[in-house]
């Protein structure tokens, strides 16, 4: 089992996460909902020791502390992490991608029922062992990433926004794939902006706002609590439910009025900064 107590992570003087305490059991599926800047990519990289946290901070798996273990002792430990954005060697074939995911001492001798395990979830990579990874499409490039971590022979899976730019149908082979690792007694903490398929498949949910944990229920509940579907569905950056305040819609369009403000300003400062890098690079050449 993961267990994280009293998260807490700084970036500078900002808070990300604040006390955050949450449990995945193995054969389990859940789901952490959260607006974007909410913290879920920083919680799971907090898990997977990429990011510090607070001394007080504590993480355990199956009752170990790896609250100060170094990433390659966490994933020595059970703990597997598919990042957002996959991260494949693509001038490597999809069988060289793989066989990376088997580096632990946990999965050496095992390399050979791990990969047929992979191929049986994912029977497209044994057709393509032989392809180079960046001659796929996203979809199966994601293949691959889960593919590698279970490599690893994980007891713990997490996966941050593994939907990103998928097709349905490859989203929906997916999501059977990850049912498919649930049922091999794998926990599974999934980070996930497709709100329905994620809920479909999970067991639990929690709610993560500003770096908070706001509430914990069945994944049935969440899935059928309108004011939840309402707010990440549709792109309210607060939840206005009875698992927080209650927003007037005043106050909604007020926040949303404020992010536009921020990324109008970030998008100015941006264009302002290549303005002046052009005409430096100008000046530079007029002088030559």
């Amino acid at each position: 089992m993961l267990e994280c107590r009293d998260l807490s992570v700084f970036y500078g003087p900002h808070l990300a996460l604040a006390g955050v305490s949450i449990n995945i059991k193995r054969g389990e599926i859940v789901t952490i909902l959260g607006a974007n800047g909410a913290g879920k990519s920083t919680l799971l990289k907090t898990i997977s020791g990429l990011v510090d946290h607070e001394d007080e901070s504590e993480i355990f798996i199956d009752g170990r502390s790896i609250s100060d273990w170094d990433p390659h002792q966490i994933v020595e430990a059970g703990l597997s992490m598919v990042p957002e954005g996959r991260d494949l060697f693509g001038e490597l074939t999809v069988l060289e991608n793989l066989m990376l995911g088997a580096y632990p001492r946990r999965a050496r001798g095992e390399e050979t029922t791990n990969l047929d395990h992979v191929m049986t979830l994912f029977p497209k990579l044994a057709e393509r062992r032989k392809q180079m990874a960046r001659t796929m499409s996203g979809g199966e490039q994601q293949m691959v990433a889960v593919g590698r971590a279970m490599m690893s022979a994980p007891s713990i899976l997490m996966l941050d926004e593994p939907s990103l730019g998928l097709s349905p149908l490859l989203c929906s082979e997916l999501f059977k794939a990850l049912a498919k690792i649930r049922k091999s007694g794998v926990g599974i903490l999934l980070v996930e902006q497709n709100v329905k398929q994620s809920l479909a498949i999970s067991d639990r949910g929690y709610l993560l706002e500003t770096g908070r944990i706001t509430g914990e229920e069945s994944a049935e509940v969440l899935a059928n609590d309108q004011a939840v579907l309402r707010a990440y569905l549709g792109g309210i950056t607060r939840l206005e439910s009875r698992w927080s305040e209650r927003l007037s819609t005043r106050e909604i369009l007020k926040s949303n009025i404020h992010d536009l403000i921020k990324h109008a300003e970030q998008r100015q400062s941006d264009h302002i900064t290549t303005m002046r890098l052009r005409s430096g690079d100008a000046q530079d050449q007029q002088r030559r």
